[in-house]
């Protein structure tokens, strides 16, 4: 039987296009790649600049957030060459590890200039800056480390993979739009309350005579950091530890201070009905800061203690399924006893000890344990009531430290203030989600700090275009088209690039000029927001 010959057709001419004209023209903005080649020149016969390639290298974490391997196959069947003007095979993986390691050394100027470029041509509001830090994993054991880059080391991860060595890194976010203007990398070992100062100074020197204030996590707080906060005259509010604020601190504040209803919505709430809404309450007074040393003058704070009806609520929660796990742990313990788990009453003392611990409830599990006649354990329990009454007066109870002026924020004020902190949580969220920074495999530490800030970099462009779409669709909150079923949704970044994924180019040719598949409605609204013309600026085969 003759062989089939098989046609397959001619091979296809079309790329992927995407969200790539977007993220050329905000990088452009930013002046990323004009930055970079300041700062870390390359000869001029160089086929492509180091700042060429990082700028390819913020576009392929936004459009292909894989671990950072084969980027020049990524660039062949997308229409990289075609925006960005650099060939596909100059992002080997050779040539890619070279522009790493060459503006290593140059991080911090390259997110000074590039973050303030970010302030003046988009117009941030830098009054509020919201900080925090979090660890990244990495693969590999980095047993030969360059000096005066970031070090890999054991520590705490947030996810909870102690067997592997971890960096950290910081972001200072806006609350105008929750916008990254700054990211710093830190050791894995590093103190989160040490690295604020660090920070501080970068972002007064980025933010110029701009005055802001400093909102952050308990970590902020530290009488070295807060004694720096005085003499540069820099305001803050943080969430006050339990170092700084305990329980008994916080039940007293619930019984006796004055507070009154705080003229407050947070925003997950905002389409609610009112009755429906969370609900706050506010009451402040004052606190001294000691020094450790008996030369330093002692700080007076303002403390301002924050009830929240959410908080209340999912504190009595959690509170009854923990009790209710700990009921069934001791029913079956009781069932048990005298059995070959429980033969005596040193094991079930022991299995006592454990339920407390970890289901959390030793505070208030009061515990008998006897033998009867037969030599057979025997174990009376109880709640505490006492112990659990005192605990429910501090639900939904807070308190946050702050210098700010009374005249200018009152304790509703402070609040309001502090509450944008989640949106450096959704950042970090968007870190480690749609630009997939967990986990890192790199070839050493110097690339580490190179890739963070390549991709801190293309969280900061992610950031602007889900602003400028919510600004530009101002007063409205939603759009239609993002979800598949075209209910309305509030745009967010990883909606706007999964909208415009699907978009195509057919490159020009002698015979004619570049061409784009018509683009979906959605698709030309969102360029439209976005002041994006995908013919411009396009390069010649």
């Amino acid at each position: 039987m003759p062989r089939r010959a098989w046609d397959f057709g001619p091979p296809s001419v079309e790329k992927a296009l995407g969200s790539l004209p977007v993220v050329a023209r905000f990088a452009r903005r930013l002046g990323i790649a004009a930055t970079i080649d300041e700062l870390c020149p390359v000869r001029d016969v160089a086929i492509a600049t180091h700042g060429e390639v990082i700028e390819a290298l913020v576009a392929n974490r936004l459009t292909s957030p894989t671990p950072l391997l084969r980027v020049e196959d990524w660039a062949r069947s997308w229409a990289v060459p075609e925006v960005f003007g650099i060939e596909a095979a100059t992002l080997n993986d050779d040539r890619v590890g070279r522009a790493l390691d060459a503006i290593a050394g140059q991080l911090n100027a390259i997110v000074g200039t590039v973050g303030a470029r970010a302030i003046t041509e988009f117009g941030l509001d830098v009054s509020r800056l919201h900080w925090d830090m979090t660890s990244i994993s990495l693969h590999g054991a980095y047993a030969e480390l360059d000096e005066g880059h970031v070090q890999p080391r054991y520590g705490r991860p947030k996810d909870r993979r102690p067997d592997l060595k971890q960096v950290q890194t910081g972001l200072a976010v806006t609350g105008d739009g929750g916008i990254p203007v700054l990211h710093r990398a830190f050791d894995g070992g590093a103190g989160e309350v040490n690295q604020v100062v660090g920070a501080m100074e970068a972002l007064r020197s980025m933010a110029g005579e701009r005055r802001f204030l400093l909102v952050g996590d308990s970590k902020l707080i530290s009488y070295g950091n807060l004694h720096s906060f005085a003499d540069a005259g820099i305001t803050f509010v943080a969430p006050a530890s339990k170092q700084w604020v305990d329980a008994a601190t916080l039940a007293s504040a619930a019984g006796h201070l004055e507070v009154v209803d705080a003229d407050y919505v947070a925003e997950r709430d905002a389409a609610k009905p009112v009755e429906a809404r969370g609900r706050y309450r506010v009451g402040e007074d004052t606190t001294v800061v000691a020094p450790k040393r008996r030369a330093d003058a002692e700080l007076r704070l303002r403390r301002v203690f924050v009830w929240s009806s959410a908080r209340a609520s999912a504190a009595a929660h959690a509170r009854t399924k923990k009790l209710d796990r700990a009921r069934g742990d001791l029913e079956r313990l009781t069932g048990g006893l005298g059995g070959r788990h429980y033969p005596d009453p040193d094991a079930v003392a022991a299995r006592i000890a454990q339920i407390g611990r970890d289901r959390r409830v030793k505070t208030y599990l009061r515990t008998e344990i006897g033998t009867d006649t037969t030599g057979r354990p025997t174990l009376d329990w109880s709640w505490d009531q006492t112990a659990l009454d005192a605990e429910a007066t501090t639900d939904g109870w807070y308190a946050l430290l702050t210098n700010l002026d009374p005249d200018d924020a009152d304790a509703t004020e402070v609040l309001r203030r502090y509450k944008g902190q989640d949106a450096v949580e959704r950042r970090y969220g968007d870190f480690k989600g749609p630009l997939a920074v967990a986990p890192l495999f790199v070839k050493n530490n110097r690339r580490i700090a190179a890739l963070l800030t390549v991709i801190c970099l293309a969280l900061l462009i992610f950031s602007l275009i889900e602003r400028e779409v919510r600004r530009a669709i101002a007063p409205e909150r939603t759009m239609h088209g993002l979800y598949p079923e075209n209910r309305p949704a509030r745009p967010t970044g990883r909606m706007i690039i999964a909208a415009l994924a699907s978009m195509r180019l057919i490159p020009a040719t002698r015979a004619g000029p570049a061409v784009i598949p018509r683009p979906t409605d959605t698709q030309l609204r969102l360029l439209q927001l976005l002041d994006t013309d995908p013919t411009a600026h396009l390069h010649p085969p």
